[in-house]
């Protein structure tokens, strides 16, 4: 999963990736990055253009790697700020187990203190969406059998519903997947109902759903998929708190931070507005309709006032 991460590759990466924060930079520019998926390359433009805009000067990093890549490179200096999600902090200080991540705000502050006090990192206010495990199911499935959360699903399959999802192995055999959705709501899929496909690709097991391949008429999601909505599909909504909350923030290292105050305050009004049919609205301009990431940055904060 590019947007979240497990302990194992996270120690791999630190054990494996050269340590330069020592060496000298060649300027004082910000260096931005951001990871590879659609959504983190529209938050890693705007961190980029916001900086532009305030006259900082900026080098660009954007689509640098994977979370482990990514996260290793701030901590040893080789970058000073990408766009991260708080859930990760679970797997970064190895206490996933903790129930303070299903909590948007107490997870949060969670990774912000700890990042604060080991690291020197700075975790500024997050956008009031989670980019988490999700399930979608067909807009009419839903329709007719008023599913509007995990709960009502749960009742559905509990009451003989027809469902069949198009799911990846992670999600189906992790304990933090469907298993978690399972145990929370008290329900089982049985073999039958799940449809496993190749890589951990949502874009695929939604279009499965969409096109109802095989007969499948619900699929794995993360909660700011653009696919959701245009694929005629609809997120179902976590209201026990199964998953960890995967909220996206602009992580920065505090002498960076120090150097720029100005960061904070351009950038959190902007993360303020992206909640989840935000995100999921600008992430299928770029994933769905092919639109480039920087132009699709670029309009929004232009549209919201926030550039010229």
């Amino acid at each position: 999963m590019n947007r979240m991460i497990s302990r194992v590759t996270l120690f791999a990466a630190l054990l494996s990736f050269p340590v330069l924060a020592g060496q000298a930079r060649a300027d004082d520019a910000v260096r931005v990055a951001s990871k590879l998926d659609a959504e983190a390359r529209f938050l890693g433009n705007v961190i980029l253009q916001t900086l532009q805009a305030k006259g900082i000067a900026v080098e660009s990093k954007l689509a640098l790697g994977p979370t482990k890549i990514v996260r290793t490179a701030l901590l040893s200096g080789e970058i000073d700020i990408y766009p991260e999600y708080t859930g990760n902090g679970a797997f970064f200080f190895n206490i996933d187990s903790d129930p303070v991540w299903k909590n948007l705000e107490a997870g949060y502050e969670k990774v912000r203190d700890l990042d604060a006090e080991k690291n020197k990192i700075v975790w500024l206010k997050p956008a009031p969406a989670n980019n988490t495990w999700a399930i979608a199911v067909r807009k009419d499935v839903a329709a007719a059998n008023k599913l509007a959360n995990l709960e009502d699903f749960a009742h559905w399959v509990a009451g003989g519903g027809k469902v069949k999802i198009a799911a990846s192995a992670e999600f189906v055999e992790s304990p933090a997947a469907l298993p978690a959705f399972e145990a929370t709501y008290n329900f089982k899929l049985a073999p039958d109902q799940i449809v496993t496909l190749a890589g951990g690709d949502t874009a695929v097991t939604e279009k499965a759903a969409a096109d109802q391949t095989s007969g499948v008429n619900a699929a794995m999601a993360y909660g700011t998929d653009g696919a959701i909505a245009a694929l005629g599909l609809v997120g179902l909504d976590d209201n026990k708190g199964a998953q960890i909350v995967y909220a996206p923030a602009p992580v920065i290292r505090a002498d960076v931070l120090a150097k720029h105050p100005e960061i904070k305050d351009a950038l959190e009004p902007i993360f303020a507005t992206l909640d989840a049919d935000t995100l999921r609205s600008l992430n299928a301009k770029i994933s769905l309709e092919g639109q480039d990431a920087k132009q699709v940055a670029a309009a929004y904060l232009k549209e919201k006032g926030f550039a010229k």
